[in-house]
C-alpha cells in the first residue's frame, strides 16, 4: 500500500547525453512500483521522447496532442505493463525541443486536475542546461544528475550543478553515478566531483548509490524491457532496487506542499515572463 500523503517529485537529468538518463528513469520507476509505490513518469525530454520505447509501451497520444488542444492530459496518460502511469514525450517534435519557460509552464498547469494519488512523480528532462530543462528541474522537490566517468560527461555534469547552485539557488541535488566498474569507483567519482563543487561553488551535492556496468541493461533495451523485468537476478537491477530503496529514504520534505500541485506552482514560478 501506498503510504506516502505528498507526490514526491524526482527530476532526473544530465549534462550531457548519452548517459543513460532514460534508463536510469524508466527503471527507478518499475523499481519503485515493483515495491508498492504509485508511480508516474513524466518524459519531459521534449526533443528525443524514449520513456515509451524503453518501458515497451505504444503510446496512441502523447504530450503534442495535448499542447495542440487535441486531448486532456488525462486522455494521454497510459499505465504501462510495469504498472507505471507515463505521461509520453513527443519524438522528434523539433518545436517542442526548445520549449520556452512559459510553455513549459502551461504544460503542468493540467497537473491540478490529475487526483493526487501519485507517491512519486519521476520527471525524466533533456540532457543540458536548456531554458525548459531549468524550468522543470526548479519545480522539481529533489534532482539526480547522471555522470559517467568520462571527462566531457564530469564537466558537463559539474555545469548543470553550477547552474542549479549558483542561479537558481536549488538544493536537494544528488550525483548518480552510472555505467561504473564498480561500487567503489561509483563513490570516488562521487567524491571527486563533490570536491569541485565544494572548492569551487561552496556548496555540497549528496550521494545514494551507483548503478554498476552490465551487459544485461543492452540486452533488455533490444527486447524493448527494463532490465527490472528482462534481468532481475543482475547487478544493474540489484543496483536499481537499492535506488528505489534509498529513494525512499531520504529525509522527510518538510517544505513540500501538495506533490503535483506543488510541482504546477514551482514550474509557473520559474517562468518569469509568465503573464
Amino acid at each position: 500500500m501506498s503510504k506516502n500523503k505528498t507526490t514526491e517529485v524526482i527530476g532526473i537529468a544530465s549534462g550531457k547525453g548519452g548517459v543513460g538518463k532514460t534508463t536510469i528513469s524508466v527503471n527507478l520507476a518499475v523499481a519503485l512500483a515493483q515495491s508498492g509505490h504509485s508511480v508516474m513518469l513524466f518524459d519531459a525530454d521534449l526533443g528525443l521522447a524514449n520513456a515509451q520505447i524503453a518501458l515497451g509501451a505504444r503510446a496512441e497520444f502523447n504530450l503534442s496532442h495535448f499542447l495542440a488542444g487535441q486531448k486532456s492530459l488525462e486522455e494521454i496518460i497510459l499505465t504501462t505493463r510495469q504498472g507505471v502511469k507515463l505521461i509520453p514525450g513527443a519524438s522528434g517534435v523539433h518545436e517542442l525541443a526548445g520549449l520556452s519557460q512559459i510553455q513549459a509552464a502551461s504544460i503542468v498547469q493540467a497537473f491540478s486536475n490529475i487526483a493526487s494519488d501519485i507517491d512519486y512523480l519521476i520527471v525524466d528532462v533533456a540532457a543540458g542546461i536548456s531554458p525548459s530543462v531549468l524550468s522543470f528541474l526548479s519545480a522539481c522537490h529533489r534532482r539526480f544528475v547522471v555522470v559517467q566517468d568520462d571527462p566531457s560527461s564530469i564537466a558537463d555534469a559539474y555545469g548543470t550543478i553550477k547552474v542549479m547552485t549558483q542561479e537558481l539557488k536549488l538544493d536537494e541535488i544528488y550525483l548518480l553515478p552510472n555505467n561504473v566498474h564498480s561500487q567503489t569507483q561509483g563513490w570516488k567519482l562521487y567524491q571527486r566531483l563533490n570536491d569541485v563543487c565544494v572548492r569551487f561553488l561552496g556548496e555540497s551535492v549528496h550521494y545514494l548509490t551507483a548503478i554498476e556496468a552490465d551487459e544485461m541493461v543492452l540486452a533488455s533495451h533490444k527486447k524493448y524491457q527494463t532490465v527490472m523485468e528482462f534481468a532481475p537476478g543482475t547487478g544493474a537491477a540489484r543496483d536499481f532496487r537499492r535506488l528505489a530503496e534509498m529513494s525512499t529514504q531520504l529525509r522527510p520534505l518538510g517544505h513540500a506542499t501538495g506533490g503535483l500541485q506543488f510541482f504546477m506552482e514551482r514550474l509557473i514560478q520559474s517562468s518569469p515572463n509568465q503573464s
